[in-house]
């Protein structure tokens, strides 16, 4: 009986091992008996041998290569990771500095400089575009850095770079200081110090105290706002070498809009922001994160209609956002009554068109547009006196004041 049911299961193992073409190979032992072993060294025995199986291992039953035998040899390489692959450096970077995120910042800066009052510098808007993005890159490598433990303790978060192992900590932080130092220089000496001011200033809110905050306080928000709404006023102060009204606007409407786009993200992240120790709004405090959604959702109603008042753009623009806006704190309002994922995750697809949407309708109803000149002349007839204004790019405090000069016989 015994033997009839090993016959059976060598049939199937025939069968099965059949429709993969293992090639088989000669294997002999000691005692004068064959058997066929696969290529992967495992034998199999005939049936009249299988009595031997539960017998104590010694030399008489010990399976060997026979001496006229070569084995084959498969040539395959061992990787130690799948990670190694030094191929794809710059798609790591690219996920060191949080592409897509920087990106975003890079778009909101272009945004500052084409909506400030002074001519269009392309080598200045060059410089201000590139530098913001290298000190974002800085920035989103060193939040990373700091957050290995507890970036790994979250679905969304577990398979970055420096979590896995793909990039080692030295890397990262050498591409860090490298793109922090790159990008303030060019910001200083290619655009103005006030930008290279903004843009040093946020790096270490970012660094240094949001990234710590949010282990901390809920208040991480509210910073976490403030640096989302500094890269305009980058921009801004990257053309007109000030800032003004105009520019407060911008970053007013960037500070609203952080909330009811975060707030939606991290609503159906409570588990994992919770089992990591942050502590945000969605996870302390559900109802304030609701509140404040829908409040600052309102807020950018408000902006939207003061920016003609205070001409930075035409009176078309509180127009034409209205219906934009408006649906943006429909969707708002209906997370703050129902609270579930699906109306989260509606508010925060939309953020992410509600953004680019109401940028590109600001510069359609900018109020005014300088091409022409690099620095406006307005002369007053009065006393002799010149006055020259500049719209370009200022370098220094005496240059964004304005200059008298006194005219001279023609």
């Amino acid at each position: 009986m015994m033997r009839v049911l090993v016959k059976r299961e060598l049939g199937l193992i025939t069968q099965l091992l059949a429709p993969l073409n293992v090639q088989s190979t000669r294997y002999t032992t000691k005692s004068t008996s064959t058997c066929d072993a696969t290529s992967s060294g495992h034998s199999i025995l005939p049936a009249s041998q299988l009595k031997d199986i539960c017998m104590p291992v010694s030399k008489a039953n010990v399976i060997v290569p026979a001496a006229n035998v070569t084995l084959p040899d498969y040539n395959t390489s061992w990787l130690p990771s799948p990670y190694d692959d030094t191929g794809k450096t710059i798609s790591q970077y690219k996920k060191l500095s949080k592409f897509r995120l920087t990106s975003l910042v890079v778009i909101t800066t272009m945004g500052g400089y084409a909506m400030a009052p002074a001519a269009f510098d392309p080598s200045s808007f060059a410089m201000c575009t590139l530098g913001t993005g290298l000190i974002s890159a800085a920035a989103n490598a060193i939040n990373q850095y700091h957050e290995v433990p507890f970036d790994s303790q979250m679905s969304r978060t577990k398979n970055r770079l420096l979590v896995t192992g793909q990039v080692t900590p030295l890397k990262a932080v050498t591409f860090a200081a490298v793109s922090a130092s790159t990008g303030l220089c060019m910001l200083y000496f290619g655009v103005n110090g006030l930008t290279a001011a903004l843009g040093a200033g946020n790096l270490f809110l970012y660094t240094s105290i949001y990234t710590p905050m949010k282990r901390i306080s809920i208040v991480n928000t509210w910073i976490g706002s403030v640096v989302g709404a500094i890269p305009p006023l980058m921009g801004w102060a990257g053309c007109a070498g000030t800032l003004d009204s105009g520019a407060m606007i911008l970053a007013g409407v960037l500070f609203a809009w952080q909330f009811p786009h975060f707030n939606a993200l991290s609503w159906n992240l409570r588990p994992d922001y919770s089992r990591a120790g942050y502590r945000m709004m969605a996870v302390t405090n559900p109802s304030l994160c609701r509140r404040t959604a829908l409040t600052y959702s309102l807020a950018i109603v408000g902006l939207s209609a003061m920016a003609p008042v205070l001409d930075v753009t035409n009176y078309w623009f509180a127009l034409e956002t209205l219906p934009l806006n408006a649906y943006f704190a429909y969707l708002a309002y209906k997370f703050y009554k129902k609270s579930d994922s699906k109306s989260s995750r509606s508010l925060f697809r939309f953020s992410l068109l509600h953004l680019p949407a109401l940028m590109l309708l600001f510069l359609a109803n900018k109020k005014k547009w300088f091409f022409n000149k690099s620095v406006e002349e307005e002369t007053t007839r009065d006393s002799n006196v010149m006055v020259l204004k500049p719209s370009k790019t200022a370098t220094s405090l005496g240059n964004v004041l304005p200059v008298a000069v006194a005219e001279g016989p023609r």
